[in-house]
């Protein structure tokens, strides 16, 4: 069956999706301390121009309020929080006793990623787990939902209903396997994909191209990532210290031929454009807003992209 239309989980997003409609989602990184208000305050903000937010799972290594717990809070809120979980940190135990602890506040989203490697952060010498990986974690949501089995294979009292989600970078080395790598995580059960920000639109076309000629636009639902830039100084930093980004020389050109103070403002109108373009992308269903610690921007974008009102479901 087509994935337009058969519903697996309560998810608000796998229904905006599945409905044919231009779907939404942005992300908050956690707080580095216990105080919910940073979470909550960073949702607010976004709540009425998205339609589910992913909550970072200690993103770049670094210790931060956990992602079940913001999502918890979130959903208390009454919003659609979407759970991060990386296998860096949990082993096989650990992961499907977290997926059962979201599925008992009824969480109905989780992105399944790697996680950064433990030298970004702030305990580069902490033991990475990777008792299984993100492909396998995906394998492991989906037992959990579809067969209602622990991968022990006992029987779930009340299994979890989420939609299942992986991380893509279409511009990552070698860029010739990546359309194949994409086509691992959907055999593997992946049922909506959030790409790495995208500043090189032709490249990212390319792609796209490549993941259609391998029959996966019927199979699983992209959503293009961007992220906005703040200056010149943020993309020169995107470019030649993130691995796997790809930020062409026009867009630092751009941003530097305007003075420092609007050089957030060309940002803006940049990741505006881009959206624009994604739009008309055969097999973008959706967009993935990561304003990084710039969630007040968030409205902007969406607004000034025609992506707004958000569809009621």
């Amino acid at each position: 069956m087509s994935i337009q239309t058969e519903l697996k989980t309560p998810s608000k997003l796998e229904k905006i999706l599945k409905s044919g409609q231009l779907a939404v989602t942005s992300e908050c990184g956690p707080p580095r301390g216990s105080d919910a208000e940073v979470i909550k305050k960073k949702a607010q903000m976004i709540k009425d121009y998205v339609d589910a937010i992913n909550i970072t799972d200690n993103q770049t290594s670094v210790t931060r309020l956990c992602s079940l717990a913001s999502c918890i809070h979130l959903k208390l809120m009454g919003l659609e929080p979407i759970l991060q979980m990386v296998v860096r940190d949990r082993n096989r135990i650990a992961l499907q006793s977290d997926i059962l602890g979201a599925a008992s506040f009824d969480i109905y989203n989780i992105l399944c990623l790697s996680g950064d490697h433990q030298s970004f952060g702030d305990n580069p010498t902490a033991q990475n787990v990777f008792d299984i990986d993100s492909m396998q974690l995906i394998q492991t949501v989906r037992l959990m939902r579809d067969e209602g089995k622990f991968l022990g294979g006992d029987n779930i009292l009340r299994p979890p209903k989420m939609f299942v989600g992986a991380a893509a970078n279409p511009f990552a080395d070698p860029f010739e396997i990546r359309a194949r790598r994409l086509a691992k995580k959907v055999k593997a059960g992946a049922e909506f994909i959030q790409t790495q920000c995208i500043y090189n639109v032709p490249r990212f076309k390319e792609w796209m191209k490549q993941v259609g000629d391998l029959g996966l636009l019927d199979k699983v639902f992209i959503l293009a990532g961007v992220t906005p830039m703040k200056s010149v100084g943020m993309a020169k930093y995107m470019k030649n210290k993130v691995p796997g980004m790809d930020v062409p020389d026009e867009i630092i050109k751009r941003l530097s031929g305007v003075p420092k103070e609007k050089q957030a403002e060309e940002g803006i109108k940049i990741c505006i454009e881009t959206i624009q373009e994604l739009k008309e992308v055969e097999g973008v269903r959706g967009f993935h807003i990561m304003a990084i610690e710039w969630e007040e921007k968030v409205p902007e974008i969406v607004k000034g992209a025609g992506l707004y009102p958000r569809p009621q479901v």
